[in-house]
């Protein structure tokens, strides 16, 4: 037996012998912060256009009439959209749909002029939305191919913080966060748009249900 075996051994026993005691993490955080309706979509939409995204706000009878004059205005012709989003919502709209299945190769995507989904959560403070994968949300590459991405947020669904947008995630669930359209600096701190997703998020905010 070697020095080092002789010395790993002992602390292998050390350990084995030594008692563990309980550890108690504090989490004193701060939980359930809540805004009133109006000072929540001020803040989220202030962090949503200081990332460049373009914001829309509607109520659900106009969502239709809001969703067809972005896809108007973008000269979207053909679009995808997740299995499960709600197609009343395209009621207004006289272009391609295109239903995405998760079969279909990620490449197909690159054709599509802009994306329609729903989301799952956001977070006024930060600017963030979060799609989780569910059946309006659809899978992960149809949000990060196309280059325009429209998504339909629910201000009852916009929380103030960061823990209270943790809280009501799934973690087994596919989390993808959107803060503004993609953007890096790395390169020499030259911002370029469009390396790891659209370069055009427009954020329509439904502001009842």
């Amino acid at each position: 037996m070697t020095a080092r075996e002789t010395v790993l051994g002992r602390v292998r026993d050390a350990l084995v012998l030594a008692p563990r005691p309980a550890v108690t993490v504090e989490r004193a955080y701060r939980r359930d912060r809540t805004l009133p309706d109006d000072e929540r979509l001020e803040l989220f939409t202030d962090r949503l256009l200081d990332y460049k995204a373009q914001v829309r706000i509607c109520t659900a009878g106009e969502i239709a009439a809001a969703l067809a004059d972005v896809l108007d205005a973008l000269g979207a012709r053909r679009i995808g959209v997740p299995a499960g989003l709600d197609r009343s919502w395209l009621a207004a709209w006289g272009g391609a749909v295109e239903e995405d299945h998760s079969d279909a190769p990620a490449s197909a995507l690159e054709a599509l002029d802009a994306v329609v989904t729903a989301s799952a959560a956001s977070c006024a403070e930060t600017g963030t939305i979060v799609l989780d994968g569910s059946a309006d949300q659809g899978r992960r590459a149809l949000t990060l191919v196309p280059d325009v991405h429209v998504c339909v947020v629910d201000l009852s669904s916009v929380v103030t913080g960061v823990p209270e947008l943790l809280a009501r995630l799934v973690p087994e669930r596919p989390t993808t966060l959107i803060s503004g359209p993609s953007a890096t600096s790395d390169i020499e701190l030259e911002r370029v748009e469009g390396v790891h997703g659209p370069r055009t998020l427009v954020v329509i905010v439904r502001t009842d249900a």
